[in-house]
This record gives C-alpha cells, sequence and structure tokens, in this order.
C-alpha cells in the first residue's frame, strides 16, 4: 500500500485482553472542576495537556506532564491514573471503556516523539504498537474497527485489527486537528475539505462521498451526531453553528451564538439528537432545541411534554427572512449559562438535562 510522503513506519505488538471498567449514572447537573478528585487522598493531575471524552462521554481522559488519568463523568471519579518518568502527554484517546487507548507525546518534556501514536495496552501496562510519521500528529480517534490519525495536511484511516492503511485524504491546513468520527454501527467521518471552510464526509458504508462548503472562513469546530446522520460545525468567526445532512450535504438549521466574534471551543449533540450545546470563549454555554430534526417518534414524544417550551428563540422580524440579513433568521438558543472564560468542553450524559463543563485551564 502507499503510504504517502507522511508515512513512517507501523510497529504492531499483537492483541490483549481485559478491560478497565468504568460506570456513569447521568442524573443530576454538575459542573465538574477537573482538580476535583473523589478522595483527598488521590493524586490530581498536575500541568494539564490534554482532555478528552470518550465516544459516549461516558468517561474522559487527561494527560499531564508526568502521565494520563482517567475519570468517571458522572458521578465525577477517578477511575485510574498512571505515571511516566519523565514524560508528558499531549493526546489520550480512549476507546469506550476498554483498556486500550492511544497515546501521543506532547508537554515540555515529551514522553513519545510527537510525530508517533502509541497504541498502550493498560492491561499489559505497555505499547503493543505505533505508528511514526514525518509530521506532528495533531489528533487520533478511535472506534472498535478503525484509527483515525489527523496531521495538519493529511488524515490517515487504519484497520484497527492489523493497522493495514485503507484509506489517506488531502485536506486543507489543519492545524487544529479537526475531524469527527462516528462511533457506531454507521461508518462516517467528516474531515476539513480542500478549501477553508469546507468539509468532506465519508459515508464509507455507501461508499460516498459528500462534500459541503459549511462557511466562508476557516473551520474551528466539527462535531458528528452519535450516529454520524448530522454533522455541526462553527468557524473561525463563530457567530453561527450549522447543522447539515450528511447522506445530502443540506443544510438543515441556522443557530446563532451571538452577534460579536467568539472562538468556539466546543460542540455536542445530545444521544437522541434532540439538542444541540456548545461552548466558546466568551465563557458563556448554549443549548439548542434540534428536535425537530428527529423522527416522527421523536415529535409524538415531544407532544407529551407539550407544557414545556422547547423551542429556540428568534427574532420577531423572522417572518421577514426572505428580504433581511440571516441574523434575523438563524434560530438563538433556548438556554445558556455561564462558566469562566476559559477553555472549557461541554458535552450530554445519558440523561439530556445533564451537561458537563470541564475547565481545560485548571492545573
Amino acid at each position: 500500500f502507499d503510504q504517502g510522503d507522511e508515512f513512517s513506519g507501523v510497529v504492531f505488538e499483537g492483541a490483549s485482553e481485559g478491560q478497565v471498567e468504568v460506570e456513569g449514572d447521568s442524573q443530576q447537573k454538575m459542573a465538574i472542576n477537573l482538580n476535583a478528585s473523589s478522595s483527598s487522598k488521590e493524586k490530581k493531575p498536575n500541568d494539564l495537556l490534554y482532555v478528552s471524552f470518550n465516544q459516549d462521554y461516558g468517561c474522559f481522559a487527561c494527560g499531564t506532564e508526568s502521565g494520563f488519568y482517567i475519570y468517571n463523568s458522572d458521578p465525577l471519579k477517578e477511575r485510574f491514573h498512571r505515571d511516566f518518568e519523565n514524560g508528558g502527554l499531549g493526546i489520550v484517546e480512549m476507546l469506550f471503556r476498554c483498556n486500550i487507548l492511544a497515546l501521543v507525546g506532547g508537554g515540555s518534556n515529551p514522553k513519545y516523539p510527537p510525530n508517533k501514536v502509541m497504541m498502550w495496552d493498560d492491561y499489559q501496562n505497555k505499547c503493543i504498537a505505533e505508528l511514526e510519521f514525518r509530521s506532528e500528529v495533531k489528533a487520533v480517534k478511535l472506534r472498535r474497527d478503525r484509527i483515525i490519525v489527523v496531521l495538519e495536511n493529511k488524515v490517515y484511516i487504519y484497520n484497527f485489527a492489523d493497522l493495514q492503511l485503507l484509506h489517506q485524504i488531502e485536506t486543507c491546513p489543519n492545524p487544529r486537528g479537526l475531524c469527527a468520527l462516528s462511533p457506531s454501527t454507521n461508518t462516517v467521518l467528516a474531515v476539513p475539505g480542500s478549501k477553508p471552510g469546507s468539509v468532506r464526509v465519508e459515508l464509507y458504508d455507501l461508499k460516498q462521498t459528500v462534500p459541503i462548503q459549511a462557511h466562508n472562513n476557516s473551520l474551528t469546530q466539527i462535531c458528528l451526531s452519535l450516529e454520524g446522520t448530522r454533522l455541526a460545525t462553527a468557524s473561525e468567526k463563530g457567530t453561527l453553528i450549522r447543522i447539515f445532512d450528511t447522506k445530502s450535504g443540506q443544510q438543515l438549521r441556522e443557530l446563532r451564538r451571538g452577534a460579536d466574534k467568539a472562538e468556539i471551543y466546543s460542540i455536542a449533540f445530545s444521544p437522541d439528537n434532540m439538542w444541540l450545546a456548545i461552548s466558546s470563549d466568551k465563557g458563556t454555554s448554549h443549548v439548542y432545541g434540534i428536535s425537530d430534526l428527529k423522527s416522527a417518534e421523536v415529535v409524538a414524544e415531544l407532544e407529551k411534554k407539550k407544557n414545556q417550551d422547547q423551542k429556540n428563540r428568534q427574532s420577531s422580524l423572522a417572518f421577514m427572512k426572505e428580504i433581511l440579513p440571516s441574523y434575523f433568521s438563524s434560530e438563538w438558543s433556548f438556554a445558556s449559562f455561564h462558566i469562566q472564560e476559559t477553555q472549557s468542553i461541554v458535552c450530554f450524559g445519558e440523561n439530556n438535562s445533564v451537561i458537563g463543563i470541564f475547565n481545560l485551564n485548571s492545573t
């Protein structure tokens, strides 16, 4: 297989067995500080370099200057951590709740070279495989059958079982390592396209590529719903979030965060696609109702909750959207809440009333 100019090599030591058990119980609203721990005797993460949820938001991983930590999201509890001598981790990507993680070195003294992806088996307490490239790894995404490695101008797709290269995609400059991968049975991948503001959606099960010109400016966030049927995007302008159908590429909704420029830190769909949440550098997180993008079954369920107003706000001049600027036709958030003006990640738990805010600037 042609590995491309960026690929350098691969080492694979074999499979393993055993799991790390992590459980969650989403029953209450929470605001989580990464420095919190379930016991005063537990060691706390320091010099935080990286935070990322697993595929169902039930756990999250922290990379630090001296190792990694795995937390249960709700209730918040440290599950385990690993301390490494002489090394930090800039990327710690989980695979659901199993013992396999993808690690990339980072910080002032990287544990591994930043151009290598190390597949760590915590059951064996060692790396079982590595992928080496000629430039820095910007992001890694996992699902049970795929490993996605994102470089600044290219994305590599590997088979998980034997690390065989399946596909490689050229992108426009992608210093943020933007990439979204559906964890469900549908194999859907979204990456920046060849032009700034564009997205390339790969529907591998249908052997179909869907190009989407999402914004005029460069992208800052892309997010897929769990089933891979919806795509949400934000640009460096940060005023609008757009939702697209991944199969047709059609824009389904335009949501407004505000009128002034902002950096969107994160976007998250709720598990049932009824809600969308975002966080930004303005210190405010927004929640939008998107239930009418779902099936008739969800609409019927909402009828049972007719005493609750679940609609997003719109301008009173929205009825004139054909002749007025888009500002007057965009939908505003259903609810919002203020947090510290620091980088944060927003997510939904199993119960849609649960939203976790994770402060990335904690030390």
